[in-house]
C-alpha cells in the first residue's frame, strides 16, 4: 500500500520530530534509570566530612605543639616534627596500601585486606559499594578522612619516647608500625569483614583503633628504649606552657571532626558525637583541676590540658553510643584512671616522657571498656546500635573486654618486634653526645629558639656553640654588607 505524499515542508518536520523526539526521550529514560541505580552523593554529607577531615588534619600539628611545649627547650623542633612529618609520609603510606589494607575486602580470616585497591585503584569518585563507608559521600572522601586517623595515630606514640629517638629510626619504626598494626587492628574493627565487627564491638571513632594500640605501642617502646640520660639529675620540666595550652586547644578543635565526622554524615548521630564529645573534655577538664588543686594545692595548666585529653580519649569509641549524661560520668571517671596511672609511673621505673600510655592507653582501655557499660540500645532515632550493660545488655561489655584485650596484645607484641628489628639494622637511641645537645641540633640541625651567641658564653654543648655562632657571624656580615 502507497502512502500518501506529505507536503515538503510538513515532511522535513516530521523528520526532525522523528530524529529528535525519541532520542530525547531515550536519554530521559536513561538518566532516570541511571539516577535510580546510581548511588546518589548528598551535597551536605560531603561538606560536612570533608571539613571534619580538615579539623582531624590540624590534629597532628596541634598535637605536635601539645608535644613540643612539654619537652625541653633543646628537644622543641624535634618533637614537633615527629607530629608533623607524618602528614607526609603516612599520608603516601596510606595512599599507595595502607588503606587497601585496612579496607578493603578481607584477604586472610577477618585479619587484614587484601591489595586490591593498592594505589587507590578501584576507590573513586563514586560512593563506596561497602555502606558503612558512606553511601552519599565519593569513596575517596571516605578514604582521606579515615588517613587522618592513620596520621595522627603514630605521632601519638612519639610523646612516649621525646628527647630520644633517632630520626631515621622513627620513621622506619612509624611506616612499619603502621603497615603491621594499624592497618590490620582499623581492619579487624571498622572494616565489615574484620573480626571484630562481626563480633558486635562498639569503636565509633577509634578508641581501639587509635588510642588503646598506641598507647600500649608507646609503654612497649619505653620500655625498650630505657629512660631519657639525666632522668632525676636534670631539669627536664616542660619549657613553655602556652605552646601547650595552644596545642590542646587545637585538638579539643578538632576532634570534633575526629568524633563527629565518624557519622559520615550530616545527621542526628554526628550531633549525639559533637555533644558528648565536648561534655566528655568539659568534665575531664574541671575534674583534673580539681583533683590537682586538692592533692597538690594548686589547679595547673598543665593539668587542665591533660584532663581536657584524658576526657577527649575516653569518649571517642563511645561518642554516639551514650547519653551526654554518660559522657560526662565518663569524663570525670577517666581522670581518677589516668592520674593514679601517671602518680604510679614513677613506682614503676617507666620513663614515658609526656604519660601516652598514661592518658592514650589507660584513657582508651577504659573508653574501649565503659561503652559496653553506658552505650543505649538505638540512642539514635532510625540507626540500629546495641545497649551496654546498664542498657540490660551485659554480653556488651563481654564484647568490649574480648577485643580490648586481643588489640592490646597485638599491638604490644608486635610493636617488640619491630622495635628489636629496627634497633638491630639502625639503632633506636641516639648517643649520648646527641641527646646531650638535644635532637634538635643533633637530629635536624637548627634551633627552635636563637637566644644571641652571649648565652654560651659560660658553657654549653660544643654543637650548640657552633650553630649559636654560626648564625651570630652571618647575622654580622648582613650587617656589614647592608652598611656599605
Amino acid at each position: 500500500m502507497r502512502c500518501r505524499a506529505l507536503p515538503r515542508g510538513l515532511t522535513g518536520a516530521a523528520i526532525a520530530l522523528l530524529l529528535t523526539y525519541p532520542s530525547a526521550a531515550w536519554s530521559e529514560d536513561v538518566v532516570a534509570a541511571t539516577q535510580a541505580t546510581a548511588p546518589a552523593i548528598d551535597g551536605a554529607d560531603t561538606a560536612f566530612v570533608m571539613i571534619s577531615a580538615a579539623l582531624v588534619m590540624l590534629m597532628t600539628p596541634g598535637l605536635g605543639l601539645f608535644y613540643g611545649g612539654m619537652v625541653r627547650r633543646k628537644n622543641v623542633l624535634a618533637t614537633f616534627q615527629q607530629s608533623f612529618i607524618m602528614l607526609g609520609v603516612m599520608t603516601l603510606q596510606w595512599i599507595l596500601y595502607g588503606y587497601s589494607l585496612a579496607f578493603s575486602p578481607d584477604a586472610f580470616g577477618g585479619l587484614v585486606g587484601g591489595l586490591s585497591w593498592v594505589g587507590l585503584s578501584g576507590v573513586g569518585l563514586a560512593p563506596s559499594s561497602v555502606a558503612d563507608y558512606g553511601p552519599t559521600i565519593p569513596h575517596q572522601l571516605h578514604m582521606v578522612f579515615q588517613g587522618m586517623f592513620a596520621v595522627i595515630t603514630p605521632a601519638l606514640m612519639s610523646g612516649a619516647f621525646a628527647e630520644r629517638m633517632k630520626f631515621s629510626a622513627y620513621l622506619t619504626f612509624s611506616l612499619l608500625w603502621a603497615t603491621f598494626v594499624y592497618d590490620p587492628v582499623a581492619h579487624w574493627v571498622w572494616n565489615p569483614d574484620g573480626w571484630i565487627f562481626k563480633l558486635g564491638a562498639l569503636d565509633f571513632a577509634g578508641g581501639l583503633v587509635v588510642h588503646v594500640i598506641s598507647g600500649i605501642a608507646a609503654l612497649c617502646c619505653v620500655l625498650v628504649m630505657g629512660r631519657r640520660k639525666g632522668l632525676g639529675e636534670e631539669e627536664m620540666h616542660p619549657h613553655n606552657l602556652t605552646m601547650t595550652a595552644l596545642g590542646t586547644a587545637l585538638l579539643w578543635f578538632g576532634w570534633f571532626g575526629f568524633n563527629a565526622g565518624s557519622a559520615l554524615a550530616a545527621n542526628s548521630r554526628a550531633v549525639a558525637a559533637f555533644v558528648n564529645t565536648n561534655a566528655a573534655a568539659a568534665a575531664g577538664t574541671a575534674c583534673w583541676a580539681a583533683i590537682e588543686w586538692v592533692h597538690k594545692g594548686k589547679a595547673t595548666v598543665l593539668g587542665a590540658c591533660t584532663g581536657a585529653v584524658a576526657g577527649l580519649v575516653v569518649i571517642t569509641p563511645a561518642a554516639a553510643f551514650v547519653t551526654p549524661f554518660s559522657a560526662i560520668l565518663m569524663g570525670l571517671a577517666v581522670c581518677f584512671l589516668c592520674y593514679g596511672a601517671i602518680m604510679l609511673k614513677s613506682k614503676l621505673d617507666y620513663d614515658d616522657s609526656l604519660d601516652v600510655f598514661g592518658v592514650h592507653g589507660v584513657g582508651g582501655a577504659f573508653g574501649a571498656v565503659a561503652v559496653g557499660i553506658f552505650a543505649v540500645k538505638n540512642i539514635v532515632p532510625g540507626v540500629s546500635s546495641p545497649g551496654g550493660l546498664l542498657d540490660g545488655h551485659a554480653n556488651q561489655l563481654g564484647i568490649q573486654a574480648l577485643s580490648l584485650g586481643a588489640a592490646a596484645a597485638y599491638s604490644f607484641g608486635v610493636t617488640f618486634i619491630l622495635l628489636k628489628f629496627v634497633d638491630l639494622v639502625i639503632g633506636l637511641r641516639v648517643d649520648a653526645d646527641d641527646e646531650e645537645a638535644g635532637l634538635d641540633l643533633s637530629q635536624h640541625g637548627e634551633r627552635g629558639y636563637i637566644m644571641g651567641v652571649g648565652e654560651f658564653l659560660g658553657g654549653g654543648h660544643p654543637l650548640e656553640r657552633e650553630i649559636v655562632e654560626g648564625v651570630h657571624s652571618r647575622e654580622v656580615e648582613a650587617l656589614a654588607s647592608a652598611s656599605k
